[in-house]
């Protein structure tokens, strides 16, 4: 396995026998697509064998009539959408884990609801109340794109916003923070405009960044190749601003992703420029081979969810990066 140059272990045969149905498609289809007659993994949606496994029919169930999710813990911020954040939540394990797209009704009423919170401007808001959120808008626009709403024109929009909201610098940042204004801005009925002249947040620009890699051609745009090579610079540091101002923060992992670490940037990033390279990336490679074990999956700091197979799932994670990342 040359092209998994520098791990001890061999981490593909662990995922193939795990048993767990979904981890072992995706294994099959990124590592070996010749052997089982499936197109690479970058090439479209699974087949639908994955759409009614029990953990999926589990997540439909609890799906709202109006497409949402309920959020099943407090609600103490009242300018909060709770649902639409508890959306995007599951949204991510449909997608990221199960494959699931637009054919299936249950994503289609899902996006309809997520892009009810389209403003006239183009950003999703809500999660933030009536404050910009350029890491919600674009996680949520990732995911829909991954599910086949790429060429969906308010998609698009969204992008276009993206786009015009960046910093001088080139990443992105909240708009509030760039005020120096705290998380209590949340309830400020009034949206706060950003000040561009200050530096890029790498929790923002991260999760961002996701969203141009999730689409055929955002991409390749001049500004997502600019705005990975910012981000990589920032490897092992802390923020600039207080939400992520530890540097052990990259090393704290979750899959479907969520916030920005090691691993998730560095999926962006091999998407987005495929054999980038640098002194921090080899870095951050090396650190994750560091922590794989002989049974060649990998043991890190990982945020708990409902699902007890999450070190599967970020070996999966690491596996692909190190692919795209060759020697």
């Amino acid at each position: 396995m040359t092209w998994l140059d520098g791990l001890r272990f061999d981490p593909i045969a662990p995922l193939l026998s795990s048993g767990h149905p979904a981890v072992r498609f995706w294994a099959i289809r990124g590592f070996l697509p010749e052997s089982a007659g499936l197109p690479a993994a970058t090439a479209g949606a699974p087949g639908e064998e994955l759409w009614d496994l029990p953990p999926v029919r589990r997540i439909l169930r609890r799906q709202a009539a109006n497409g949402s999710w309920t959020y099943p813990g407090r609600r103490p911020r009242a300018s909060t959408e709770y649902d639409l954040l508890e959306t995007y939540r599951q949204l991510g394990f449909l997608v990221e884990m199960f494959g699931i797209t637009h054919p299936h009704p249950a994503l289609a009423a899902a996006a309809e609801y997520v892009l009810a919170h389209q403003t006239g401007q183009g950003d999703l808001r809500g999660i933030y109340g009536n404050q910009v959120s350029p890491n919600y808008t674009a996680a949520l626009i990732g995911l829909l794109s991954k599910a086949g709403y790429s060429e969906d024109p308010r998609v698009e929009r969204a992008f276009s916003w993206l786009e015009a909201s960046r910093q001088d610098d080139g990443g992105w940042a909240l708009p509030l923070r760039t005020r120096g204004r705290k998380l209590d801005a949340l309830d400020d009925p009034h949206t706060i405009t950003g000040d561009p002249a200050q530096p890029f947040s790498h929790l923002v620009t991260g999760i961002v960044l996701r969203a141009y890699a999730a689409h055929p051609k955002h991409r390749d745009s001049t500004s997502a190749q600019k705005a990975a090579e910012l981000l990589a610079a920032r490897f092992f540091e802390p923020d600039v601003y207080p939400d992520k101002g530890r540097a052990v923060d990259w090393t704290e992992f979750s899959f479907p992703f969520w916030m920005t670490d090691l691993v998730s940037a560095l999926d962006a990033i091999s998407i987005i420029r495929p054999g980038f390279r640098s002194e921090k990336t080899d870095r951050a490679r090396h650190w994750l081979a560091a922590h794989q074990e002989p049974s060649g999956l990998f043991t890190v700091h990982l945020l708990r969810d409902r699902f007890h197979d999450l070190q599967l799932w970020f070996s999966l994670a690491v596996s692909r990066v190190f692919a795209r990342m060759r020697s």
